[in-house]
């Protein structure tokens, strides 16, 4: 039977079954020492980090790529029978769950002190990778800047009416949820996806959100800050018709989401999987990451982002301890109360 929490995921849409979770095996003979990472985050960037590590190293990797919150409930139906060395989750929120649950192993110190306290776990079992900052993508034909909500909350006010674009069910939407819970308790953010739901247009992702308000369609949308840079590299400068909007923090619409990554607790593996997760957060692994055209925010102090991004320091944002607090499962079943599902 299944937990509580996986229904009301899976009721989210989120991903497709995990029958359909992809495997993809790392280059290298068999007589190298490999590894197997269940991977939650965007699959080209993991790519060219597995790439660089294993010809580094002389070790193989092997990817189980899926939505980050199907692959966090097959790793705890899995528990300590999973085959998985390494989670990749591309929210903390995931990592967050999985803990508790007992399923991470410690951290090793050489691994922790590479990214700040703020955004790795407080207990030692997972450390960030990347920064993703939130932000409100408007129509400027449509909105004057006075006019931008001041919360994110606001945007359950009437006025917006018929004007947001939300993607409930994007995978990146309950952390959203979770800041608000965090910050303004249950009721608040209840109240406020009841009003997102009597508001909002709905569309599958926060692509095509995004993608309706750059063409005029709606006025707003939430969305992770880098799909807008994805999709002036896809359109060009020109096509852009929209603006990003930052809420100040330390409003719920502020947060920056945590990527991060944790050692299994059930690995066999546990030194050659602590030996990818140090990559990862080493300045080689940093600088893939800065340089990509994912345009998240590396987390290793001193590094700077893709020249494309604003400096992380100009971008109006709360501190990541909001997002790693969030509670997924209650997230999950408050838009799926509030109709969206």
């Amino acid at each position: 039977m299944a937990r509580p929490g996986q229904t009301t995921l899976r009721l989210l849409g989120v991903a497709a079954s995990l029958a359909a979770v992809a495997l993809l095996a790392g280059c290298g003979g068999s007589s190298n020492p490999s590894i197997t990472v269940y991977n939650g985050q965007h699959q080209e960037l993991t790519n060219r980090l597995v790439d660089a590590f294993e010809k580094e190293s002389g070790m193989s990797v092997k990817l189980r790529s899926s939505d980050s919150l199907v692959l966090a409930n097959q790793l705890a139906q899995e528990g300590d029978s999973s085959p998985a060395d390494v989670f990749i989750a591309e929210n903390s929120p995931e990592l967050v769950t999985l803990e508790e649950k007992g399923l991470l192993a410690p951290l090793s110190d050489s691994i922790r002190e590479q990214v700040p306290a703020r955004v790795q776990s407080p207990g030692g079992r997972w450390a960030g990778i990347a920064l993703r900052p939130i932000g409100l993508v408007y129509d400027p034909k449509k909105v004057a800047p006075s006019e931008l909500p001041r919360s994110i909350l606001d945007l359950a006010d009437p006025k917006w009416k018929g004007k947001v674009a939300l993607a409930p069910l994007d995978s990146d939407f309950p952390p959203v949820v979770g800041a608000v819970i965090a910050t303004r308790g249950k009721k608040a953010a209840a109240d406020w996806l009841a009003g997102l739901k009597r508001n909002s247009k709905v569309y599958q992702d926060y692509e095509g959100a995004l993608a309706a308000v750059n063409r005029g369609d709606v006025d707003v949308s939430i969305i992770n800050q880098y799909y807008w840079y994805r999709l002036q590299r896809e359109l060009g400068k020109s096509a852009m018709k929209s603006k990003l909007h930052y809420f100040a923090a330390p409003d719920p619409g502020s947060i920056a989401n945590v990527s991060g990554a944790a050692v299994l607790a059930a690995s066999k593996k546990r030194d050659e999987a602590e030996r990818f997760v140090r990559f990862l957060v080493s300045p080689t692994g940093q600088r893939i990451l800065a340089r990509s055209d994912d345009y998240e925010y590396p987390v290793r102090p001193g590094l700077a982002a893709n020249s494309v991004l604003p400096p992380l320091a100009s971008v109006p944002h709360s501190t990541p301890s909001v997002a790693t607090q969030a509670d997924n499962e209650l997230a999950a079943r408050l838009i799926s109360q509030a109709g969206f599902v």
